[in-house]
């Protein structure tokens, strides 16, 4: 009798322990990641040599100093500790620049109240783009003061920094704006200068990925 009274006894836990085992299975095949790359993190390869790069190590964006919308220095620096969506574009542009500065605009409207995230839009023309210039196409795009800032610097460093820095294909043009070549790539940039993410500027399915994965640097759910 005492053997059959275990065994009811087992059984009955057994069929009492069913829903806790079915809720953690649930639990723990409903746990929500997303994880967001590290790119460059063994370096950038590099096969002719365009670029000096300091190590085999895991790739930062270099330092740079350049002018904003504002004639303010604005640069690297102010890049440390807040994520930053990058493109590099030119006012004059007559073909994608149009249709990434309007998607940008979408980035802005998505993190308009979000400190820790900014834009840098770095013009590859800066003979003609000046910070008047520059201002006057903030204005049209309804750049946020301290959140989305347009930047023009010396036409040598821009370009070494579009192409070892940002690690994206951009080709001079000269004065004729249909020659100038660059990509339509919004770069996602962590707050300690790793590059985090490539995506169309002119795809709108590529914001939309952009802006998730943005929030999910910024909340930590990764």
């Amino acid at each position: 009798m005492k053997g059959l009274r275990f065994l009811q006894l087992m059984v009955l836990l057994c069929i009492l322990m069913i829903p806790i085992l079915i809720i953690l299975f649930l639990k723990g095949f409903s746990t929500n990641t997303y994880s967001i790359p590290i790119l460059y993190e063994n370096g950038v390869e590099d096969p002719y040599n365009d670029c000096q790069y300091s190590s085999a190590g895991q790739h930062f964006i270099p330092d740079f100093s350049f002018l904003d919308q504002d004639s303010l220095v604005r640069g690297r620096d102010g890049m440390d500790g807040k994520i930053t969506v990058v493109d590099f574009f030119f006012t004059s542009c007559p073909s994608i620049c149009p249709v990434m500065s309007t998607e940008m605009e979408r980035v802005q409207d998505a993190f308009r109240d979000e400190p820790m995230v900014q834009i840098y839009s770095i013009s590859i023309d800066p003979d003609y783009d000046s910070p008047e210039v520059l201002s006057k196409y903030a204005e049209l795009h309804g750049a946020k003061a301290g959140k989305w800032f347009f930047l023009t610097g010396p036409r040598e460093q821009t370009y070494e920094l579009a192409r070892c820095g940002f690690v994206l294909p951009t080709i001079d043009g000269g004065k004729n704006p249909d020659d100038f070549i660059h990509s339509d790539k919004f770069v996602l940039i962590d707050e300690v200068g790793r590059i985090r993410g490539y995506y169309s500027g002119t795809n709108r399915e590529g914001v939309d990925e952009l802006i998730l994965e943005t929030k999910v640097l910024l909340y930590g759910k990764q």
